[in-house]
């Protein structure tokens, strides 16, 4: 023990300041995604807003803008940022992990612009044309028209030849590198990633029919290679924060991968129920579903158990506490907070409502932003020098610690306040209404719901305000810092 505490002194006393290390390319590129990514944030945030604001007060804004298309924008920003976050996580680690410079980064570098500037467009035709008939030509370039998946033909087109693009800048730059576990499973979501759109660009005239495609998109797409993404964000994540073993963050990918093919697939089935689908997948869809979260939460705590081998250091405190956020915020909102609702007999009284919502509002924030805000805070770390952001930071981090606090909390106490709502509706809609349309108004005007859409806005403006001060530490973290990073014992023999 008195051995590996000098050992560990002795490391500390060798951190010397040192000069800023020029980033290469791809990791410049990989902020500018950081970047668009945070705007979109925060519209994400404020279109939510007034989405809550809308409940409260239906009149708020109408013919002007619309709830649904708030809570369009809101949602689509929602999406779009986590794929920008997870496109420049990826951009960050592909050239250290295969130990070559980025492949065709003009490429890259156009790709960057012009889903960009297709993001931007498709968001001012939501904005401007807010009604119109429902035609071809409307698919085509102004709304498909189908829930989550909204953006025109044109822009479907774009982010699949986009990452199409992303897929051989990655791959290509590991066939000249190096091969790791990482690298190999990244490749192959990669494939699922660019693929499975595809489902959500075609429609058929069966309802059921079409729907069963659309949740490929929307579920396979989303949630599960977004899945296999965050592991091997979170693996790479890890080994550099905490000098993890490399054997330990790649076993738990491989078992997150095996149980996204063994349950995460058939656990699609728990959106079958009400679609007109054969009976057969109440009992695959109720059997199969949320466990995907379970080895990320396990590669979490593994790694942690692993780092107490060296005294539990991190070179990055706000990475790493986001990290762990990300574990237990993706296993109670995508795990717990899905399964409590897949069963059949459960889903009967509770789809539609805002129970569902309360799952959605945990599970993407705990799963996917948390890890993006891990993934920038590494790159503003790199970006400032590779400067300390341990202990001892001159606020004592109080920025980064309240934004974590506000959100986390902002999150959760909607999640809570969505699920009462949610009880509600299904209590009054569906097991004394009857899901009438009577019952439908019912459920919406009673005092519990109505308080906990209070609530609800209550806790999102929190969470506003903890985005705008993790934004203003994101804008100071590092500044004027002159020591150098922590070396942690094991990061640079991770392989």
């Amino acid at each position: 023990m008195a051995e590996a505490t000098a050992d560990i002194a002795a490391t500390e006393v060798r951190a010397t300041p040192a000069a800023a290390k020029a980033l290469s390319a791809a990791q410049r590129l990989a902020l500018r995604y950081f970047l668009v990514a945070m705007v979109l944030f925060l519209v994400q945030m404020v279109f939510g807003l007034l989405a809550g604001l809308q409940f409260l007060m239906p009149d708020f804004l109408h013919g002007a803008l619309d709830f649904n298309v708030n809570r369009m924008v809101h949602i689509n920003a929602m999406i779009v940022w986590m794929l920008y976050g997870f496109i420049g996580s990826i951009y960050w680690l592909v050239e250290d992990e295969a130990g070559v410079p980025l492949v065709g980064i003009r490429l890259a570098q156009a790709t960057f612009w012009v889903l960009t500037i297709a993001v931007a467009v498709v968001v001012i035709v939501f904005l401007v044309v807010q009604v119109g008939p429902g035609e071809m030509r409307s698919i085509w370039l102004i709304n498909e028209g189908r829930e989550y998946i909204e953006a025109p033909r044109w822009a479907d087109i774009g982010i699949v030849l986009c990452m199409a693009a992303f897929f051989y800048n990655v791959a290509a730059t590991f066939m000249k590198g190096r091969w790791s576990g990482i690298s190999g499973t990244l490749v192959l979501d990669l494939i699922a990633l660019a693929g499975l759109y595809f489902a959500g660009m075609f429609y058929t005239t069966n309802i059921s029919v079409d729907q069963y495609w659309w949740w490929w998109v929307v579920h396979l797409w989303v949630e599960a290679t977004w899945e296999v993404l965050v592991g091997c964000i979170m693996a790479w994540g890890l080994m550099k924060t905490l000098g993890v073993r490399r054997k330990i963050v790649t076993t738990w990918l491989y078992i997150e991968v095996a149980l996204m093919f063994g349950s995460g697939i058939l656990g699609l089935g728990h959106h079958y129920f009400w679609i007109g689908t054969p009976e057969y997948w109440l009992g695959i869809g109720g059997f199969f579903s949320a466990l995907e979260p379970i080895p990320l939460v396990a590669m979490v705590v593994h790694a942690v158990y692993d780092a107490g081998r060296h005294g539990f250091q991190s070179n990055n405190h706000p990475a790493l506490a986001w990290l762990i956020a990300h574990a237990f915020g993706n296993f109670l909102g995508a795990g717990v907070w899905g399964f409590i609702q897949t069963l059949p007999q459960i889903n009967l009284y509770t789809h539609g409502t805002q129970w569902t919502a309360s799952h959605g509002h945990l599970a993407f924030f705990g799963a996917y932003a948390t890890i993006v805000v891990a993934f920038v805070y590494l790159a503003l770390q790199r970006w400032r020098g590779d400067v300390w952001m341990s202990g001892g930071l001159p606020d004592k981090g109080r920025k980064w610690k309240w934004a974590l606090a506000l959100l986390n909390v902002g999150a959760l106490g909607m999640t809570i306040a969505l699920l009462i709502a949610g009880y509600e509706q299904s209590f009054t809609e569906r097991a004394i209404g009857g899901s009438t349309w009577q019952a439908y108004f019912a459920g919406q005007t009673t005092v519990w719901f109505v308080q906990a859409m209070y609530w609800r806005m209550a806790f999102g403006v929190l969470m506003t305000v903890g985005l705008l001060l993790l934004l203003w530490d994101f804008l100071t973290i590092g500044r004027g810092e002159t020591r150098a990073a922590k070396v942690v014992p094991g990061d640079a023999n991770t392989r």
